[in-house]
């Protein structure tokens, strides 16, 4: 590179480079240059550099820089083209060689330098100037530019003082630093701060905007000259703002005459003013000889006006037009501060008044059109609701408080509303009784408030009803054995309400309702909100029937007692008496039967209100839910009703088919024969291809019939062709799920009284009590759809304690449900525990590793959680047998000593010693396994009891008599149908997520026929998801309490939020 072509780069500070491209362009082109991105560059004669520089990846790019007399120029072939990083690199790395690659000849230069005159980039800074010139006509934008000027030996000169000299100073010229400040600041007010070479010379006043003046006399301030340039003799700048206005002057014959006026009062002969930017934010005037005046104005003048103030012209309105004036033209004016106060009288302004127009439509329909009429002087004006293009004259703020006011007295109707605003609705539309209840309740306060109200068309006549409505309730049969034809009837002053019209308004959620003789009365009444609620729970549990007729099942009778408290009982059915008296008689002394005399068992009196509670169902043919504590004799109950129903004769010719679990088919057989031998008692244990016989042959001459779960499912249409007296299901919470093809087949055996068994009929939510009772009393409540949205959704969601109060009511009759604590008062005491165990320190690094990595993946499986749902409760319960032994998921790990094994272990050592016996329980048959390998290898006795267990009978009957002091049984095989009153003491080795099931686990020792206390450990591993599930369990026995206990609610359903809380 020729060092002397170049030269003029080292002239080049980083200060003039940064106010050239700015700070962030400076600091990424000196960070290029700093990391080599200047590949090479080269230099001509005329000092131009052509350079490649490597951009980001493997972009590469030519740069050019050429220095001549107006600055720097560079071009570039990236995206910016022009002002780049790149350029910036280039000039960096061409300085810094240039100053390495100075000529040694040069030094005679400087040794001599001192006898050269100096420059003026030392000694005494260069003041500055300000030159006020015309470049067009004044009235013009970019009529009045300034330029500046440096002081010179000869007077004020324009060399090395131009806009691009002030902002780069690439000359190095000693400026005075606060006048150099005053100009930068006015040439970024013009984005004249870039360094380019195309800046012009001078910038417009008009460009400056209200800071210039500001600028200009910090200018002053600092010692800047102002200098009157080319068309001016002089140039005076004042900065305290002047106002400008019109003068509107009332003339005699009633016209008006607008004329310029302000602060600078008449202009002078020989003058003319002009105002100075757009918006104008300063004015000038220029007198005689070029004399130039300048002030800031004070507020803003709108550019209608411009031409006015700049040619001093005067408006003259005619007395005709005064009105349209007034009305249209002075608010603008006022508002814009151009008529000051004391010009005009305050009553020539318009003002607006609420307008409402009624339009009368047959059929009771209204519409309503809102407006304003403004009134000035003797002119008025009817406008829109919402302002227009061209209605500069409206007063908003006043037309809202007319609003408001409207709005305060027509009341929270959305139609009369705007959707989401606090605005009326400019055309609305009201019918029947809204539009009855408007006219003759909020038109008069309208009125009143002096809102011009026009009608078109005829006003109906409307009135209020004063009497309140009378109910009256009737039913009728309708040839169906479970349903019954409602009516329901309402009277107002002696008239009849259509029930359809009334309804639909109840259920609308409508204030009022309207006949057809224009009485409207309010619907806003208890009685009525009530009767709203129970004929919309009718009409969501059931389909109406033919003609949309309103339909009520015997199993509603909780409805039917309160409509009937609404008001008069009118014409009833002898058949639906009977069974709502029934219903409502269930429980009852008065109803107690008699035990049947072929029963072989002394029944407690609890057991006998129960048999009462089933006959009396069994005697309507309505079904129920016997969901008794574990322990209490369901069995029991149950059989003593087939022995009424057998010595009644009402098993002649169909039998009773109970369906139960695989398990306990035996038992009811057993205690079939023990209790009720009269009944003949057919069990079924095979399928027909086992057996080798029909189903009809089995059960022939039977009473009673037993299956299992499994065998209906496989057999249906055996079953299905049956007739059958009864349906009796034990452990009722096999078929909760209403999708599985066992709760079909159970929902289509079609027997006249069905009987659901369990002691959990609500585990997890609502809906399981849903399945519960659409099996046992399907006309309670008929439609899932229904059930939801009446009852689940708001009691589960919402926590809606009157729904929960009204499911309970609804369910009372049709459910019986005793506790042991209740009943049972000589039953020995219950002693629970949790006992925490610390994991083992191997133990501990296995499950904590498993957590970290469980922990990722389920949470982020949780956006989708239904989805995810199988995988997730997967891995949960992957972390719920690493808390009990890490071998129950890697069967090759070494053994590990288990907290909960060796715990165990010492207590059924000493408990053995005692002469005590135990249960445990576990819900994972791979760790009962590795406890039965260890009391093997102690030597302990024990039992072992799971789901394919084959000898289940013979294995219950060696603990029952004393073989062993441990039995070992699984969650499935052990959690009903047992009777092991043997034992005293019960370990639970892990809690399960179903606190139901775990109790009834617990409640095999627990039961009627213990005779000791009976001690309860849960084994629970701490720091470990089985503590979290502990607190689950809690939820889930709230949600229990709630419904079948009459407890607070809360919902059991597990949320994602619970899941991650099981991961912390």
């Amino acid at each position: 590179m020729d060092p002397h072509s170049t030269a003029w780069v080292t002239e080049v500070s980083d200060e003039a480079i940064r106010a050239s491209w700015g700070d962030a362009t400076f600091l990424r082109g000196r960070s290029y240059e700093a990391s080599g991105h200047v590949l090479k560059y080269s230099t001509d004669r005329t000092g131009s550099i052509e350079a490649v520089v490597k951009g980001s990846g493997r972009k590469v790019y030519r740069t050019f820089l050429h220095h001549d007399h107006r600055g720097i120029n560079s071009a570039c072939s990236c995206p910016m083209r022009m002002g780049c990083k790149h350029a910036v690199a280039v000039l960096l790395a061409a300085r810094e060689s240039a100053m390495e690659t100075v000529s040694p000849a040069s030094s005679w230069e400087n040794a001599l330098a001192g006898l050269l005159p100096t420059t003026e980039t030392e000694g005494r800074p260069v003041e500055l100037g300000l030159e006020f010139r015309i470049d067009g006509p004044l009235e013009q934008p970019n009529g009045l530019v300034l330029r500046p000027l440096r002081l010179g030996k000869q007077g004020w000169i324009k060399s090395q003082a131009g806009w691009l000299d002030i902002v780069t100073n690439y000359r190095g010229v000693n400026y005075e630093p606060a006048q150099r400040e005053v100009l930068l600041q006015m040439a970024r007010l013009t984005g004249r701060h870039q360094y380019t070479y195309s800046t012009p010379a001078s910038v417009s006043l008009s460009d400056l905007g209200p800071l210039g003046w500001s600028l200009l006399s910090q200018g002053v301030d600092a010692g800047i000259q102002l200098i009157a340039g080319q068309g001016f003799q002089d140039v005076e700048v004042g900065f305290e703002p002047v106002r400008i206005w019109l003068d509107v002057d009332l003339r005699d014959d009633g016209s008006r005459q607008l004329a310029m006026s302000g602060d600078l009062g008449p202009v002078p002969p020989g003058s003319r003013r002009f105002l100075i930017g757009e918006p104008a934010h300063g004015v000038g005037e220029l007198g005689p000889g070029g004399r130039l005046r300048l002030r800031p104005l004070a507020g803003t003048v709108p550019d209608a006006i411009r031409g006015l103030f700049n040619r001093n012209l005067t408006v003259t309105i005619p007395a005709q037009d005064a009105g349209r004036f007034q009305l249209m033209y002075l608010p603008a004016l006022v508002q814009r501060g151009l008529v000051p106060p004391g010009t005009w009288d305050p009553e020539d302004l318009p003002h607006p008044e609420l307008t409402l127009g009624l339009t009368h439509e047959p059929g009771h329909r209204m519409l309503l059109e809102w407006g304003f009429r403004y009134v000035a002087g003797e002119t008025t004006v009817d406008v829109a609701f919402h302002p227009r293009a061209g209605e500069s004259f409206r007063d908003q703020e006043a037309e809202q408080i007319l609003e408001e006011v409207a709005l305060r007295l027509v009341g929270d109707h959305p139609n009369l509303r705007e959707p989401h605003w606090q605005r009326l609705n400019p055309n609305a539309t009201v019918i029947r009784a809204d539009a009855a209840r408007f006219v003759t309740e909020t038109l008069p306060l309208l009125e009143g408030e002096g809102i011009i109200v026009t009608h078109h068309g005829e006003t109906p006549e409307y009135s209020r009803a004063t009497e309140a409505p009378v109910i009256s309730v009737g039913a009728e049969d309708t040839g169906d054995n479970d349903w019954f034809n409602l009516h329901v009837r309402v009277t107002v002053a002696g008239r009849d309400v259509p029930f359809e019209q009334l309804f639909r308004a109840l259920a609308a959620g409508d204030e009022a309702m309207l006949l057809d003789d224009g009485t409207w009365f309010p619907l806003d009444r208890p009685e009525l909100d009530r009767l709203r609620q129970l004929l919309a729970e009718a009409r969501e549990l059931v389909d109406p029937g033919p003609g949309r007729q309103l339909r009520i099942s015997a199993y509603q009778a909780g409805i039917w007692e309160e409509l009937a408290e609404l008001g008069v009982v009118e014409e009833q059915s002898r058949r639906w008496r009977e069974r709502v008296q029934t219903l409502l008689n269930l429980g009852s002394d008065e109803t107690r039967i008699t035990v049947p005399d072929g029963l072989d068992a002394v029944l407690r009196p609890y057991q006998e209100q129960g048999l009462t509670w089933l006959a009396a169902l069994w005697d309507a043919d309505l079904g129920g839910v016997l969901a008794d504590d574990m322990g209490l004799g369901k069995t029991l109950q149950s059989l003593a009703l087939l022995e009424r129903a057998r010595e009644l004769g009402q098993l002649d010719d169909a039998p009773v088919l109970v369906v139960a679990p695989a398990s306990v088919v035996g038992t009811w057989a057993e205690e079939a024969a023990r209790f009720a031998p009269g009944l003949r008692v057919a069990v079924i244990r095979a399928t027909r291809a086992r057996r080798g016989t029909e189903l009809a042959e089995e059960i022939r001459g039977a009473h009673l019939v037993v299956t299992s779960y499994t065998l209906l499912r496989m057999e249906d249409e055996a079953y299905l062709e049956q007739k059958w007296r009864g349906l009796v299901l034990d452990e009722a919470q096999f078929v909760k799920n209403h999708r599985s093809r066992t709760y079909q087949v159970a929902r289509r055996i079609g027997a006249p009284f069905t009987l659901a068994i369990t002691g959990t009929p609500l585990e997890n939510s609502l809906g399981d009590l849903w399945s519960m009772f659409s099996l046992a009393a399907p006309g309670l409540f008929p439609r899932l759809e229904g059930f939801t949205e009446n009852y689940r959704k708001p009691v589960e969601k919402n926590g809606e304690t009157d729904v929960l109060g009204r499911l309970r009511a609804r369910i009372r009759p049709f459910m019986l449900r005793r506790t042991k604590r209740e009943v049972v008062k000589e039953l020995p005491e219950k002693v629970e525990q949790i006992t925490r165990l610390e994991l083992t320190p191997a133990h501990r690094r296995r499950y904590d590793q498993h957590l970290t990595r469980e922990r990722t993946r389920v949470l982020g499986m949780l956006e989708d959680m239904d989805r995810n749902r199988v995988a997730i409760f997967r891995a949960l319960t992957k972390l719920r047998q690493l808390a009990l032994d890490p071998r129950l998921v890697d069967t090759d790990l070494p053994p590990i000593p288990s907290a909960k094994i060796t715990a165990l272990l010492g207590q059924i050592q000493e408990l053995a010693e005692e002469g005590h016996r135990a249960l445990v329980f576990s819900s994972f048959t791979g760790f009962l396994k590795l406890v039965r390998g260890t009391l093997e290898a102690e030597g302990i006795e024990y039992v072992y009891l799971d789901g394919r267990t084959r000898d289940r009978p013979a294995r219950i009957a060696r603990f029952r008599e004393g073989g062993a002091p441990v039995f070992l049984i699984s969650l499935k095989a052990g959690g009903f149908g047992l009777t092991l009153t043997e034992a005293d003491y019960v370990f639970v080795l892990d809690p399960w997520w179903n606190p139901a099931a775990e109790n009834q686990a617990v409640d095999r020792a627990h039961r009627i026929g213990q005779t000791r206390a009976v001690n309860v450990y849960r084994m629970v591993s701490a720091d470990t998801i089985e503590e979290k599930v502990v607190a689950l369990q809690q939820r889930k026995r709230d949600l229990f309490a709630s419904v079948v206990d009459t407890g607070e609610f809360r919902s059991a359903a597990i949320t994602a939020t619970d899941i991650r809380g099981l991961l912390e």
